[in-house]
């Protein structure tokens, strides 16, 4: 019942829904390979963040794109176009600097050795926790850079990881 016990002393943990068992794994296996939303959301704190779109395109060019129209890059993964899919990103895999996606800051919480910052990108609502210190206020623009290697796709019907 005590997910950080269980990360740091555990060999092997068992995540249960409703009494089924939805993966067994070493912790960093079901931190870094989460068999489906579940797992995911579940192991982590702060939760994965989840966003809903569809992929766009095709022959290499693919690109996930939200319900709310937001654009974010890839990881290599086996989609077609149009396919309706959840995208997952954990707080700890954004970074922020220039070249990412714009977002306006919500929330900043500095906790001293990291900052948790929420913002804004058009309607979607992304965690982050970086290591630098941000000075940005509620309503002033930030970019949030997301590596794709730590994106984790979801087939949205099934909720299983693509």
């Amino acid at each position: 019942h005590d997910q950080i016990e269980a990360m740091t002393m555990a060999d092997k943990i068992v995540v249960m829904r409703d009494g089924r068992v939805e993966q067994i794994g070493g912790p960093l296996d079901l931190y870094d390979n989460p068999r489906n939303v579940f797992v995911a959301g579940f192991i982590g704190s702060p939760s994965m963040n989840f966003i809903q779109g569809r992929i766009a395109g095709g022959d290499g060019q693919a690109r996930f794109v939200s319900n709310g129209g937001l654009e974010l890059p890839l990881p290599p993964a086996n989609v077609r176009d149009g396919q309706e899919v959840t995208y997952g990103i954990r707080p700890e895999h954004i970074e922020i600097g220039e070249g990412g996606i714009p977002v306006s800051v919500v929330v900043v919480e500095p906790t001293g050795s990291e900052t948790q910052v929420f913002g804004k990108a058009g309607k979607e609502l992304i965690d982050a926790i970086v290591k630098d210190r941000i000075r940005a206020r509620p309503g002033e623009q930030i970019s949030f850079r997301i590596n794709p290697t730590n994106v984790h796709l979801f087939d949205r019907k099934s909720s299983q990881r693509i």
